[in-house]
């Protein structure tokens, strides 16, 4: 019961395939109290996920670019809660034409909506919720390895490494309040989001065969654990990090079963 006591506020929850239902799922069995938000289309499918979760959390209406969703949020959980002990930052998007391979193609307009959704975000998010945490609260975002250049991942690549940055910037201005942020970057899994960025299975299948530990795209319960980790008072001393959780595939420079230099050609 790491959690117990806290009051946490996920976002990103869509499915119970959303890693962010996962980590609602676990910080539930770890003592917390949770708050989910969605909004628009997928709003609906949220409060069907929250139904599974118990005891049923509120929903509450974000849409991460809309300045009046983000004071609203403000004001409910103040009404609702009066303080947030911690957050996870699970919302990212960029548009079709910004993945895929489409990297020297993508529109200014494109990248820009992958930085403001998935990285500048997180600022928009801390600074809404800056206000009701105290010292030893925490904020939690999802990243994914943005140290190298992935195939296919291009613009929302560029966004995580944003992402990356902003994480250390707020780690820094929000560290004299007491408030952590640290980010974690897991392998790929098999969520509605991820498998509509085209080529998913080229990343999954490279973990598959390089990471140490082994990887299964279909189990977030050790992301999900982890990020619990991160918002509980056992990390009080942790911030402007990156937990790597991808079974050590960052670590490896290359594939496990290295081929060797080619043979010298018979004279």
């Amino acid at each position: 019961m790491i959690l117990a006591g806290k009051r946490l506020l996920i976002t990103g929850v869509i499915t119970k395939d959303s890693i962010a239902y996962h980590v609602a799922e676990q910080a539930q069995q770890e003592g917390a109290e949770i708050a989910l938000t969605s909004f628009g289309r997928v709003r609906r499918m949220t409060e069907r996920a929250a139904q599974k979760l118990d005891p049923v959390p509120e929903v509450l209406e974000l849409d991460v670019n809309n300045p009046e969703d983000l004071a609203s949020l403000t004001r409910s959980l103040d009404h609702s809660w009066g303080r947030v002990d911690g957050a996870l930052h699970a919302i990212a998007f960029a548009p079709e034409d910004a993945l895929g391979g489409r990297f020297l193609t993508t529109p200014p307009e494109s990248a820009a909506q992958a930085f403001q959704t998935s990285a500048f975000s997180l600022k928009s998010l801390a600074t809404a919720l800056a206000p009701l945490m105290g010292s030893g609260s925490s904020l939690v975002g999802l990243d994914f390895d943005a140290t190298v250049a992935w195939p296919i991942y291009d613009w929302m690549g560029v966004a995580k490494a944003a992402l990356e940055s902003v994480s250390r910037y707020l780690a820094r201005d929000l560290g004299p309040r007491g408030i952590r942020v640290n980010l974690v970057a897991a392998g790929p899994l098999g969520t509605v989001a991820a498998r509509g960025i085209p080529g998913f299975e080229r990343l999954a299948d490279l973990w598959r065969a390089q990471a140490p530990l082994g990887w299964d795209a279909e189990d977030p319960v050790p992301v999900a654990r982890a990020i619990c980790f991160l918002l509980s008072d056992y990390a009080q001393a942790i911030s402007g990090e990156i937990l790597h959780v991808d079974g050590g595939f960052h670590a490896i420079g290359a594939p496990l079963e290295y081929p060797g230099p080619a043979a010298e050609p018979a004279t």
